[in-house]
């Protein structure tokens, strides 16, 4: 498995569609900080739309383009005037939410969702990806527009990201039976495309997936992925790669800052929270398994990258996948 599936399978992301907005200008949407398990996105179908947030300089984006925040931090989409949005109406149509104003401006057309972080600490995910990733779907001309300003057949044929947005616009526009579902399932598929189109920009995320990049460190990270939870040592995994051990140190520091070591501790820490939110394994058994023959230097690390013990996170992860009445 590449390494993007092994970060996948390892903590698998779910899709949620909120709202489907239809503005005119002058419009905006403001939105406020995401949930800790919850990574914030948007796509734009039609039109043109700026972003902004604390995460750097405003962005523009064209028809196509998707727009995530990892950090979950609040943001903004507008239509780049400046001046008081046009007061909008929302309506719910076979679940689905759909947003509209009276503005008589540039029009735009934007499915606004979130990805679903499981249970598990979503250090491993959130640490290796920046505050926020805009993506390209389409390809644009020589001045940054899209040839056409909304997604087109044409268009659509060119880019399976784009295909995956095309049959959300559909079953959101439709509003069939059942679209609410098939569009937050299509958002789970969403969140894999994208990363698999920013790793392969020119600025791809930082972290895991910059050291997809790096073909001579694949044996070491599968390695760490298929056997957490043997005591593995920075000359071991460097003999894997075939490097010597400032080599290989070397190698990891350019690609993502950190050590080989931290990678590992995170994968380890990754595959004992789903253990505790999924079964009922001993907190020590689970710690043993991930690497840890000592139940109490388990606990310290355990606390140390998550922030709670094994047995709060436990029952933490459990409340929060009760059934709620």
């Amino acid at each position: 498995m590449d390494l993007l599936s092994r970060l996948l399978a390892l903590m698998p992301v779910a899709g949620r569609l909120d709202v489907r907005c239809h503005f005119g200008a002058p419009w905006r949407i403001d939105n406020p900080a995401a949930d800790a398990r919850e990574i914030p996105y948007h796509v734009l179908l039609r039109g043109e739309a700026v972003i902004e947030d604390k995460h750097g300089a405003p962005l523009r984006m064209r028809a196509g383009d998707i727009v995530l925040f990892p950090a979950g931090k609040p943001h903004t989409l507008h239509d780049g005037a400046g001046g008081p949005p046009t007061v909008s109406e929302a309506r719910v149509v076979n679940g689905l939410k759909i947003e509209t104003n009276q503005g008589t401006g540039a029009s735009v057309d934007i499915l606004c969702g979130r990805f679903l972080v499981p249970a598990v600490p979503e250090r491993l995910l959130r640490d290796h990806l920046p505050g926020r990733l805009l993506v390209h779907s389409v390809a644009h001309g020589e001045n940054g527009h899209a040839t056409p300003d909304e997604l087109t057949d044409n268009v659509v044929a060119t880019s399976r990201l784009a295909r995956l947005i095309q049959l959300m616009r559909e079953e959101a526009h439709e509003q069939g039976p059942a679209s609410e579902t098939l569009v937050n399932h299509l958002s789970g598929a969403l969140f894999a495309l994208t990363l698999r189109f920013a790793s392969d920009t020119a600025e791809p995320p930082r972290g895991l997936l910059a050291l997809a990049q790096r073909p001579r460190l694949q044996p070491a990270l599968s390695a760490m992925f298929d056997e957490p939870g043997k005591p593995w040592s920075l000359p071991e995994l460097a003999e894997l790669c075939h490097m010597s051990r400032a080599t290989f140190v070397r190698h990891f520091d350019e690609a993502i800052g950190r050590s080989a070591s931290d990678v590992l501790t995170e994968i380890r820490m990754a595959l004992a929270g789903r253990k505790l939110a999924q079964t009922n394994m001993g907190i020590a058994e689970i710690g043993e398994a991930v690497g840890y023959q000592s139940d109490a230097a388990f606990q310290r690390v355990f606390k140390k990258q998550v922030g709670m013990t094994p047995a709060q996170w436990r029952t933490q992860a459990k409340a929060e996948a009760a059934p709620q009445h």
